[in-house]
């Protein structure tokens, strides 16, 4: 490989079909994973637990997911926009700006649980027909859904197939 010559400004674009041609877009095949994060503002409260948090409050919550699966033809293992699509279709309408015991499945509503079920529906969203063509092997490998700046909970691939 050669070394970056000193810093200049690009005179020429690299230009697709005569620079570089279209097998050279995907470099390799291996498995990456691509994470994205959003961000969104609930309320809730925990039953059947002695602390402030048994009353009714808010958050605003950051959530992470982590998304693997091979390079396409064009070295694109996810687009970041289908992410967000899956985000905006399965899982978002439930939770932002929502009283989070109403519209989650009947739990409570600890970011243990939470984070759970935003796995699922990530896993549901990416083996659906309109994802799973797109997005070869395709799976979630973690979310990490933040209830505080400093405080999250985690749930990882392994630890969903393997308990």
């Amino acid at each position: 490989m050669r070394e970056p010559g000193p810093f200049r400004i690009v005179e020429q674009l690299q230009k697709f079909g005569e620079d570089i041609s279209h097998d050279q877009l995907r470099y390799h095949n291996k498995r990456v994973l691509v994470s994205k994060e959003f961000t969104f503002d609930a309320a809730h409260h925990l039953h059947a637990y002695e602390g402030k948090c048994k009353n009714l409050h808010g958050h605003t919550y950051k959530v992470v997911f982590g998304v693997s699966g091979y390079p396409n033809e064009i070295g694109l293992t996810i687009d970041f926009g289908d992410i967000k699509s899956i985000w905006q279709e399965y899982i978002n309408g439930y939770l932002d700006h929502r009283y989070l015991n109403e519209t989650l499945p009947p739990m409570n509503t600890t970011a243990e649980n939470m984070v759970v079920w935003m796995f699922e529906q990530m896993e549901t969203a990416l083996t659906s027909p309109e994802y799973s063509e797109r997005v070869r092997g395709g799976r979630t490998e973690f979310v990490r859904l933040y209830e505080t700046p400093t405080s999250y909970a985690e749930v990882r691939r392994e630890w969903m197939l393997n308990d």
